[in-house]
């Protein structure tokens, strides 16, 4: 008899319609595989749907804060469900960008020097030279993510910053988007990201809003690099299952210009998602994956 899947989906967080694609995309898959699956959002109070329906494993297709930083995981293992992607240690140091990106250097992983400042700051505060990115410390899918290109910027960016919120600045790396999907203990291909402006969140999640070059054209000593280093990543973080490296690559400089940005635990399962896109290009279909997910679940992670 198939597993009983809980998907969690939704949630609170400025993710929540991307979560709610992943988990209706992820829903209709495992279906189609025989599981008996159910889908919980878990926006409101959803603990007593969960335990009722008692499921074998949990899918989380949750994004953001509550799904992605550690605290679901750790209901998780309080309940003794097992459940997918990463643990509650991996997740919550992958959504702190600044705990990540020191991880990354102490791995030996090329990171992009950077500054935390929270709502209070000013331009006088920031020591790189435009322009230069400002993003929130935790976050994902480019939520809040602005480019400051010159001081004229400045203000519209200020009236933006949310009080109480921190950020992270680092300098603007110009060139390439680069990404890595890691399964298990392999990284699978390097995918070159093309937007007319920059992977925002439209172009992340509107068709046609970006393009896709599958396999990247660069050099094969990027390429091994991307995938090194992606594994690595993972490795050091203590990830589990499936999760999605990004990078920039200034190609001027290059290998010197290959620098690591963020590691995603909980990548996007949507239909213009780049990990099945890249699941599928070594023969592994979007079925495959979700079957592969649920046959990793487990407890007692990092």
């Amino acid at each position: 008899m198939k597993k009983r899947v809980a998907i969690l989906k939704g949630g609170n967080s400025e993710e929540r319609e991307v979560s709610l694609s992943t988990g209706k995309s992820c829903s209709k898959a495992l279906i189609r595989l025989g599981y008996n699956v159910k889908s919980i959002d878990t926006k409101e109070n959803f603990i007593g749907e969960l335990i009722k329906f008692k499921p074998d494993v949990v899918f989380n297709a949750l994004h953001g804060k509550y799904g992605e930083d550690g605290i679901i995981q750790g209901l998780l293992e309080t309940l003794k469900i097992p459940y997918t992607h990463s643990g509650v240690q991996a997740s919550s140091i992958a959504m702190d960008k600044n705990l990540a990106k020191i991880c990354f250097k102490e791995a030996g992983i090329p990171v992009v020097e950077h500054i935390i400042l929270d709502e209070s700051f000013s331009l006088k505060n920031i020591p790189f030279k435009l322009p230069y990115v400002i993003k929130p410390l935790a976050g994902g899918s480019s939520v809040d993510v602005k480019i400051l290109k010159n001081a004229n910027d400045w203000q519209l960016i200020k009236n933006s910053v949310i009080k109480n919120k921190k950020y992270l600045v680092e300098p603007y790396i110009p060139g390439r988007e680069l990404t890595v999907a890691t399964l298990g203990n392999k990284s699978l291909i390097v995918t070159d990201i093309i937007s007319d402006n920059w992977y925002n969140y439209d172009a992340k999640y509107k068709i046609g809003a970006s393009k896709h070059i599958i396999p990247a054209k660069i050099p094969v000593n990027i390429e091994k690099l991307c995938l090194d280093y992606a594994l690595i990543a993972h490795d050091k973080l203590g990830c589990r299952g499936v999760t999605r490296t990004d990078f920039r690559w200034n190609e001027k400089l290059g290998s010197k210009g290959l620098f690591i940005l963020e590691l995603n635990t909980q990548p996007g399962m949507t239909p213009t998602s780049l990990v099945p896109e890249q699941a599928n290009f070594i023969g592994m279909s979007f079925e495959d994956l979700c079957d592969w997910l649920i046959e990793d679940a487990c407890i007692d992670k990092n």
